[in-house]
Formats: C-alpha cells, structure tokens, sequence
C-alpha cells in the first residue's frame, strides 16, 4: 500500500456493523494516534449503549461528543443516537437534528461528507455491513477529495447491501473483511508525524 498521510478516519455501518467494529478495532494498538469518528444506525428512541460496548474491543478513550467539541487524537467518537454528527473546518464537532437522510439519523453520508470538506486528502472513509445505501454518496466524496475509501467486502459483511452499493458507485481504494480493515487502519498511523492529527 502506497504511503497515505491521513490525520482521521471516519466509520459507519448499520445492521452487522457491529460484529465488524469488534473485529477491526482490536487491532488498533494502545497509543493510536488518529481519531475516529463512528456512526452506526441506531434507534432514535432508546438509549445507546454502544459506547459501553465498544470500550470492551478497543484500548482508546471512546465516548460521545458534544457540539463543537475539538477533535482529538488518539480518541474513538461514536454519534450519539438521533443527532446527525458532522465535522467541521476548524476541525471539531457539530452535532445537528437536521432530518433524517436515506431514514436515518444519525446519517453516514453526513459525517463523511462534512469529514471529506474538512480534511481533504488525509481523511480515511469506512463502510461496513448494512442494509441500506447510507455511506454511498460520501465515500464518493471522500474519493473526490484525494481521500482513502474502504468498504468492508461484500462476501464476508454480515448485510451486504451497504457495501456493495458504495463499490457500484466508488473506485474503492480496499475491499476486506473487517479484521483486515483493522490491520490496514493500524498502519495507516505510520507516516502520521507529530501534531499532525489535530
């Protein structure tokens, strides 16, 4: 893999994603020094728990953000249920009850497009297991800003719906399953250099 200077990876996924988030985020090393940023489809009335779930895969600070909150390395964000969760210019969070795109929010186009706008060539785009074409039109537009696009493959997604759509529409840069993502994401940190993920 050609050297990539990434400073964010954004993920997102619906039904099945989460068997996929517990396989690739393992892989992800004590120190990491990217943020991500993580929207997963969820239902807008009941309580989320996934924070609790994903801080039992991983070993780096997970939570949700508030609004404008800066973006911080080394950090995994998850959008809180209901609220659209963007990134800004400036390089922080806005979080958004604007309506529901593809009937969902949060939405994966939403945070991938804003992500794509605010970090340009150095934002790395996921999308993993779903049953729905959210995640389609902003890995287009992270492709479009010299960014990283990756999908979970098709073969081994537990919904292949989401994935297979953003391949029909995207020049995919990587095709894996998940525990490959998260060997990829790890060493996607390589060339970061101090500083540079803020």
């Amino acid at each position: 893999m050609a050297t990539r200077d990434i400073h964010m990876i954004v993920i997102g996924g619906s039904s099945g994603a989460l068997d996929a988030l517990a396989a690739l985020l393992p892989a992800l090393p004590p120190g990491y020094p990217l943020p991500l940023a993580v929207v997963l489809h969820l239902p807008p009335t009941q309580p989320s728990h996934l924070v609790e779930v994903l801080r039992t895969k991983d070993s780096l600070p997970t939570r949700e953000p508030d609004d404008k909150e800066p973006i911080v390395p080394g950090t995994v964000y998850v959008a809180p249920p209901n609220y659209h969760l963007l990134v800004e210019r400036g390089r922080s969070f806005a979080l958004s009850v604007d309506g529901p795109v593809l009937f969902s929010r949060p939405s994966i186009d939403v945070l991938f497009e804003s992500a794509a706008d605010a970090f340009g060539p150095h934002l790395a785009g996921v999308l993993l297991s779903g049953a729905n074409e959210d995640g389609a039109r902003g890995l287009s537009r992270i492709a479009e800003a010299g960014g990283l696009t990756v999908v979970e493959s098709p073969a081994t997604a537990a919904v292949p719906i989401m994935p297979a759509a953003a391949l029909q529409r995207v020049a995919i840069d990587h095709a894996a399953p998940a525990a490959a993502i998260g060997t990829l994401l790890a060493r996607l940190a390589a060339p970061t250099r101090s500083g540079e993920a803020t």
